[in-house]
């Protein structure tokens, strides 16, 4: 019972840290929008150029839309149906938000000089199965070691067994950079319908 309290207490907590991040985050970026269970940012690309796999460049100051998941549903679903059911209903709607995200990158002029799509996870295993991410290492060992504390944090906090998990799988729970062109977005989710 205790142990229950203070798991919700730890994700009120990190619920009002999400808040005034996302404040940040709008102050940071050119742009913050939503698509269902994501937040997609808008900003410049910092640090080393990218290839991916398609052949596309990433260059520092290029444009790029980076990946947020809306953790206040993903901590809803879970209270909802479970831990194991949520991951499933996470993982269909985040293809529904990647089927309109590419829908608004063809007709929105806003998004016309995004080159591709970025984020950060852990998670990175059940992410890019099906979703057609590409895995980049994180180069900076400073933001990488940032990277692995904050978002093993989040896994403790928002995960029902997120302690055990992170003790258990530490060496596996190790931050990379998911990548995704703008060109391999539509020819992944441009045929499909939006739902």
């Amino acid at each position: 019972m205790l142990a229950s309290i203070s798991k919700a207490s730890a994700q009120s907590v990190w619920m009002a840290w999400e808040s005034v991040f996302d404040q940040i985050t709008k102050l940071r970026s050119a742009s913050v929008k939503k698509y269902g269970i994501c937040k997609l940012v808008i900003r410049r690309h910092h640090g080393k150029s990218l290839e991916c796999h398609d052949g596309q460049w990433i260059h520092a100051r290029d444009w790029v839309g980076e990946l947020h998941l809306d953790n206040r549903q993903v901590l809803q679903l879970s209270k909802e149906v479970g831990a194991d059911r949520a991951a499933l209903l996470t993982a269909r709607m985040l293809r529904r938000s990647m089927k309109q995200i590419s829908a608004a990158m063809d007709t929105d002029p806003k998004l016309s000089h995004v080159k591709a799509l970025t984020g950060i996870t852990l998670l990175h295993r059940g992410i890019i199965h099906g979703l057609g991410f590409e895995l980049h290492p994180l180069e900076s060992k400073g933001f990488r070691m940032f990277s692995t504390y904050y978002l093993r944090l989040l896994l403790r906090v928002l995960h029902p067994v997120g302690r055990e998990r992170t003790k258990k799988n530490a060496p596996k729970l190790v931050p990379k950079m998911l990548l995704m062109s703008r060109e391999a977005l539509f020819a992944r989710y441009s045929k499909d319908e939006v739902a």
